[in-house]
């Protein structure tokens, strides 16, 4: 899109990695001029290469770069910057931070202040929900006076123990018993002040056999709000999301209508003005409950994206600098396809995904019919240590599930970051157990299956993956196919041989 100087606009990024890369491209593809800011332990981040401008920010440490409110405005207002872009993380649902960006005359890329403050707290969101009329889990606020035994017994055991302004599983702990819930609520209670400074935690009741399920929103200042199809997002482990498809195998299209007005109702209840998601949790006899509104972009909303052919980060953009949406309800409840995310961690799943940081020595990324990678690493790039180790998404899409799921084995397949340990090989045996194939996993399918989801022959593939290339630079042929476990092995026994 060609814009006049007059409209071009200078929009700031104030993130890194992958999400920083895929915005920005959005911002140049908008035809506007993409800013790209970078920490010390981000000098050569391969998100740089994608901005017209990048601009220092600070020091490797989060708190004093990204987290660094004071020292991105300070950056924004120097280079003349029109807008800024959060993405997800860091501060992107920081209330104070919007606020200073719209007083400092620059448009914030997300929603009003305000609408993320109403839903900032999830005490608060749950009584927004309950007050437009959207059924929610049955909980207790834990007050000063309030006896944490009397509460749990209330609600009735299993209980689970939540951070009102928390996120990403911090704070959140499963109570079975009167026992468990003594020795929990104080460390709770720690855990929510340490990550979010607030203390104050919340019983709900434990769902059984629950899926994990959000409705991406659309809306824009002159009124027009849309639902986009589902999401599943019941892969999880320690509360965060690794895999994601859409549409769901759990809730069927009428279903999947009532959430999506669910969720409308909750964010015209807050004047909502920008993409976001409504989540929900479903229970075994299909009855959904509201959750959380996340007041920024997804992790997972390439999937959305790539079942419906919308931007959202376009839009999100667009909506920000007063455009109306373009589209329609009716355009949206249809899926296209069939739609699944893996995100790419740089974390050993056997040694409970602790991060694996370092260099990256090789990187080989997929190709395929239906295959999106949307990444933030290249060879060389180092994954430092200072921030969430995410490397990348791989995304496949197809006319169905079977083929989505087709495509993304045969891309996690081709996908090769050595030496770091990475969650490819994990979610590979996710997606090809039988459970997963037949659409029959709720939130708790990791826990259930977790030693079946690591194969004990799966340590030495990376071994062998880096013998073939080494052997292949010291002129031997190149005869072995990496996608056989048989030749793999028969690699790593001619390396053995080979070095007597």
């Amino acid at each position: 899109m060609e814009y006049s100087e007059c409209e071009k606009k200078r929009i700031l990024v104030a993130n890194r990695g992958e999400i920083a890369i895929r915005i920005l491209k959005a911002i140049r593809e908008l035809g506007h001029t993409a800013i790209a800011i970078y920490s010390d332990a981000d000098k050569f981040s391969p998100h740089l290469t994608f901005a017209d401008e990048a601009y220092y920010v600070g020091e490797s440490e989060a708190s004093k770069s990204y987290l660094n409110i004071d020292r991105i405005i300070e950056v924004a207002k120097k280079n003349k910057i029109d807008g800024i872009h959060p993405g997800y993380g860091f501060l992107a649902e920081n209330t104070k931070f919007a606020d200073v960006v719209k007083s400092s005359n620059m448009v914030w890329v997300g929603p009003q202040p305000k609408s993320m403050y109403d839903v900032g707290d999830k005490i608060r969101a749950r009584e927004i929900a309950k007050s437009a009329g959207v059924p929610i889990i049955p909980g207790v606020t834990l007050g000063s006076n309030t006896d944490p035994v009397d509460a749990a017994k209330g609600l009735g055991f299993p209980i689970l123990i939540k951070a009102s302004a928390g996120g990403g599983g911090k704070g959140m702990r499963i109570v079975r018993d009167e026992r468990e819930l003594i020795d929990n609520v104080d460390i709770a209670r720690k855990e929510a002040e340490s990550s979010f400074a607030d203390p104050t935690i919340y019983f709900e009741k434990l769902l059984e056999e629950p899926h994990h399920i959000e409705i991406q929103v659309l809306a824009d200042k002159f009124g027009n709000a849309y639902y986009f199809p589902e999401r599943e997002c019941s892969i999880q482990r320690r509360y965060q999301k690794i895999v994601e498809e859409s549409p769901s195998t759990t809730i069927d299209r009428m279903q999947a209508k009532s959430m999506g007005e669910a969720a409308l109702k909750v964010i015209k209840e807050i004047a909502y003005d920008s993409a976001g998601t409504v989540e929900f949790m479903v229970d075994k006899d299909k009855n959904f409950y509201f959750l959380e509104v996340n007041t920024r972009i997804q992790v997972e909303h390439p999937v959305t994206e790539e079942i419906t052919g919308i931007d959202l980060v376009a839009n999100q953009i667009e909506v920000a600098f007063g455009k109306s949406l373009s589209f329609n309800q009716d355009s949206l409840n249809i899926p296209k396809g069939h739609a699944i995310e893996a995100r790419i961690y740089a974390e050993d799943p056997v040694n409970n995904f602790i991060p694996s940081t370092g260099k990256i020595d090789y990187y080989k990324i997929p190709y395929g019919a239906g295959i999106r990678l949307d990444d933030g690493a290249c060879k060389g790039f180092e994954i430092p240590i200072h921030y969430d180790p995410i490397i990348s998404k791989v995304i496949a899409r197809g006319k169905d599930r079977k083929q989505s799921l087709y495509r993304l084995h045969k891309a996690l397949s081709d996908y090769h970051i050595l030496p770091l340990k990475t969650t490819i090989s994990f979610i590979m045996n996710i997606i090809k157990h039988p459970e997963f194939i037949k659409g029959c996993y709720d939130t708790n399918f990791i826990n259930k299956n977790y030693e079946k989801l690591f194969d004990e022959n799966e340590e030495y593939i990376p071994l062998a993956i880096a013998c073939y290339y080494y052997l292949g630079s010291q002129g031997f042929s190149n005869e072995y196919n990496l996608d056989g476990r048989e030749t793999l092995k028969e690699c790593w026994q001619h390396l053995t041989n080979f070095r007597g």
